[in-house]
């Protein structure tokens, strides 16, 4: 995967010159894909890219639904690490990491994370507003916020989601007594998890009447969205505007990641709060109905592609993420690369066709 390990060692995550580079690798590992996984080829023949030459661009990569991947375990090589979705809808994803894609996927990770300042030398405590990690929790939103204690040296670790009686209980007693004891000191606190879970915590502390000022440098660090909570869901000025009030800690301090199992590219926001796409990864917005591109400012479902991984056919995926794709320059914080919003998720039921053409393909339909 010579293209691969050159496209995540880009020095600059949102270098608009390396369009070609990533087309190669997407075609390398497209290669790769078909000559070790029958499945992704049965897929690939049915979608009509039977050869590298029919790959013009990253939009005609043969699509697999991220509902398809939760009914079916494919394959395409070895591997070292495994990671499920939370499988929040009944059904879980399993992905598989292969070491030169493990290696390229931290080298993104400290790349981005560098860049956008979240990477320090600097000891802190963590409040992970997510589950804390057992044998029996497979799933890559636990083991994603471990890691991300790896970015600033942890003094402590104090989580939100305990498990206890074959089961996950939050512990938000536990959480407000630890916040107001940490902001007593001088050592910042950095919050990682769930931003349902970290709202919950912000209104239970300010019903209470407990507003503190934390150590300088503290951050909220938001990853893994509002799952089963969103209708719960509040607009960002709203979430900022009450961080401010409760914990003191301003909106350039917050930074919410973006990312799914299927797709293990890390999007960050930038200091305007949105989302750019890096040079590790494209995402074409489609129509719902034909699965066509849409082009930008339209709505549609999210197609995530990258070359990231051989162990596990994910190189171009359909999310059930409704979203918008704008330019770059729009933003304003100066970063070019086209920049996304999510806008909502369509029901599964929505999204059947295009499991159900797959599941038809795989059974036979593209021989």
């Amino acid at each position: 995967m010579k293209l691969r390990r050159k496209l995540f060692s880009t020095k600059d995550p949102y270098d608009l010159s390396k369009d070609e580079l990533f087309i190669g690798a997407c075609k390398e590992n497209w290669s790769y894909l078909v000559s070790h996984c029958e499945d992704y080829k049965k897929i690939s023949d049915g979608l009509g890219v039977k050869s590298v030459d029919d790959i013009k661009s990253p939009e005609n990569l043969p699509i697999i639904p991220t509902m398809f991947l939760k009914q079916h375990d494919m394959r395409s090589g070895a591997y070292i690490a495994s990671a499920t979705s939370s499988g929040t809808s009944g059904n879980f994803s399993t992905i598989r990491f292969d070491l030169g894609g493990l290696w390229a996927d931290l080298k993104m990770a400290l790349n981005m994370s560098t860049y956008h300042k979240i990477l320090s030398p600097r000891p802190c405590r963590y409040i992970v507003m997510g589950y804390k990690m057992h044998r029996g929790n497979k799933t890559a939103i636990a083991k994603t916020a471990f890691l991300t204690t790896l970015l600033a040296p942890a003094i402590s670790r104090k989580y939100i989601l305990k498990f206890k009686d074959g089961e996950y209980k939050p512990d938000f007693d536990g959480v407000m007594e630890a916040v107001q004891k940490y902001a007593k000191g001088k050592i910042p606190v950095r919050f990682m998890g769930f931003p349902a879970y970290t709202f919950f915590l912000l209104q239970m502390l300010d019903e209470k009447g407990i507003n503190v000022t934390l150590p300088k440098h503290s951050k909220i660090l938001l990853g893994g969205g509002w799952k089963q909570f969103y209708k719960e869901a509040v607009d960002k000025q709203t979430f900022y505007k009450l961080a401010k009030k409760v914990l003191g800690i301003d909106e350039e301090n917050i930074t919410e990641y973006y990312g799914a199992v299927e797709h293990q590219i890390l999007y960050t926001h930038c200091k305007n709060h949105n989302f750019h796409v890096p040079v590790f990864s494209k995402i074409v917005i489609r129509d719902p109905d034909t699965l066509e591109p849409t082009g930008k400012d339209q709505i549609g479902l999210m197609n995530l592609i990258t070359p990231l991984l051989t162990a596990t056919p994910v190189l171009s995926i359909m999310t059930d993420d409704l979203g918008v794709l704008h330019d770059g320059s729009k933003c304003g914080c100066g970063i070019e690369a086209p920049y996304f919003e999510i806008i909502g998720r369509v029901a599964p039921s929505e999204i059947k066709t295009c499991a159900a053409g797959a599941a038809d393909i795989l059974n036979g339909a593209g021989k």
